[in-house]
């Protein structure tokens, strides 16, 4: 029997009783009223279960190469596998419900929950520095100060997008006195290569892909203005599927435990789903991705997204503004599902 399946029996148990609790089914209240519908054998919530796998989440490609889900839940429930090519598509996925569960940026989830989405991070999939601003081979720009004027590719809504927004601010720079074009993370390479944009607001692998494939350069770089990887859950999911939220957490804590003591197989999966160079595939690995981080969401990743925060209100990307941005600081974690996974 698999790790996760050991961890899940329980979990199924608590989860039910969640859901109880939940719809107000107490003993003596809506007594004879038909039973949640759920398969009597496995006694899952649900008989689908829609997650997403981007190569910016180098452990939901363990979870799917392994089968690990689908080891758990049996036959009773159908994983369906979407891919994201971006924080900003997974949430538009997750908010048209097209998605139980995805992956994204911090600042994305800040950003959408902001914005109305209702989602919460149920898991932390990673520390990275996978965003910095890349110039060309050959590029006269030789520092932020230099971009002033110049046509930079960004997607917009993901960390890449807010990393080019305290960079321009930490050099004394705004978003206006550069022109911003929105486009998705691999056409952002596309146009820098083909010269149609100055700079880029890079993210890996595909920024670790231009270095070697191309010559690009990373202009600016700063950890610290990364955000944390998100795994995020609707709450529509998390409280009608809580069993099923707990299955997702406890088959990313063992796609961790596996990736932390298999990096290089690790790079070879990364490489493969890519399309990328293995040593590529490595140096997003080895250099750039800590796994080795606690899943648990709370204040890490809240200090994370304080310092974020100012930005997303100042470039007016939040409707509500900074009321909304507090508002979602103070209820976008969600570590009950990763408290118990991860003990």
């Amino acid at each position: 029997m698999s790790p996760v399946i050991r961890r899940t029996v329980p979990a199924i148990v608590l989860a039910g009783a969640m859901m109880l609790a939940a719809t107000g089914c107490l003993a003596g209240e809506r007594a004879g009223a038909a039973a949640p519908a759920e398969d009597a054998a496995a006694g899952w919530s649900s008989d689908t279960l829609s997650i997403d796998f981007a190569t910016y989440n180098p452990l939901s490609l363990v979870v799917k190469d392994q089968r690990l889900l689908e080891e758990a839940l049996g036959e009773q429930v159908t994983v369906e596998w979407v891919q994201s090519a971006g924080s900003n598509k997974a949430n538009e996925l997750l908010r048209s419900g097209s998605l139980d569960v995805g992956s994204t940026a911090g600042s994305a989830a800040l950003l959408a929950r902001a914005n109305g989405s209702p989602i919460q991070v149920i898991d932390v999939y990673s520390q990275p520095e996978w965003s910095a601003i890349v110039v060309p081979a050959g590029s006269p720009i030789t520092s932020v100060a230099d971009l002033r004027g110049a046509t930079i590719a960004a997607t917009a809504g993901t960390d890449p997008y807010f990393f080019l927004l305290q960079a321009l601010e930490a050099e004394g720079l705004s978003v206006g006195d550069v022109g911003v074009q929105n486009l998705q993370h691999a056409d952002g390479r596309s146009a820098l290569e083909a010269g149609s944009v100055d700079a880029w607001a890079g993210l890996d692998p595909i920024m670790a892909a231009a270095e070697v494939e191309s010559g690009a350069t990373l202009l600016y770089r700063d950890v610290d203005f990364n955000s944390f990887g998100f795994l995020n859950a609707t709450e529509e999911f998390i409280t009608e599927h809580p069993d099923l939220a707990q299955v997702v957490v406890d088959a990313y804590e063992q796609a961790r435990t596996w990736a932390i003591a298999h990096p290089e197989e690790t790079a070879e999966l990364l490489a493969e789903v890519a399309g990328i160079d293995l040593a590529v595939a490595t140096t997003v690995i080895r250099e750039r991705t800590n796994l080795d981080v606690d899943g648990v969401p709370g204040a890490a990743q809240r200090d994370v997204l304080e310092r974020i925060a100012p930005v997303l209100v100042d470039s007016d990307a939040v409707s509500g503004g900074q009321a909304a941005v507090d508002a979602a600081l103070q209820s976008i974690v969600h570590p009950d599902f990763a408290r118990a996974a991860t003990e």
